[in-house]
């Protein structure tokens, strides 16, 4: 009977942490997000931009998707940065997410600055979504337009190369 409790109790104690797990999300103002864009550590990063009401956006989420899931764990790491709404993270972004399943990492820029911040991600951006920064160290590329898997592939491959 006690062994049957300790495994019940286990059992509820892990269903609290996967729901803890589920329903986290991380939330920077661009400060925070500094240190995801600019990493020195020989991998490959792709850092998308997008939001749940873009429809680019949603369109190519499965490509970022794809290419994560044939380079995990590998020199390729993908990050989602949300640009969604703040009242809308319970009742859109996370259904979303959990939705979608997605796999690659997602966080949220939440600073209404976007004067001061864009410019600092990049001098050529005008502000749109979808938008993808990769980079490897100190080399950088930024796209400010949607990409198919192809297209986002060779764009990695100059990277990798």
């Amino acid at each position: 009977m006690k062994i049957k409790l300790l495994f019940v109790a286990v059992l509820i104690i892990l269903s609290c942490n996967d729901k803890k797990k589920e329903s986290a999300l991380e939330i920077y103002d661009f400060e925070g997000l500094k240190p995801f864009l600019n990493k020195k550590d020989d991998k490959v990063h792709v850092v998308n931009f997008w939001a749940t009401w873009c429809g680019p956006c949603v369109k190519e989420l499965p490509h970022f998707e794809e290419l994560h899931s044939k380079y995990k764990g590998g020199d390729v790491e993908v990050l989602l940065v949300s640009l969604d709404f703040p009242h809308q993270f319970e009742t859109k972004l996370k259904p979303f997410i959990k939705e979608r399943n997605l796999d690659p990492k997602v966080i949220v820029l939440d600073d209404v600055d976007s004067n001061s911040w864009i410019p600092k991600i990049s001098k050529d951006w005008s502000g749109s979504i979808p938008a993808t920064i990769i980079y490897k160290n100190d080399k950088r590329s930024f796209y400010e337009k949607s990409f198919t898997y192809e297209e986002l592939e060779k764009e990695l491959n100059k990277f990798l190369n």
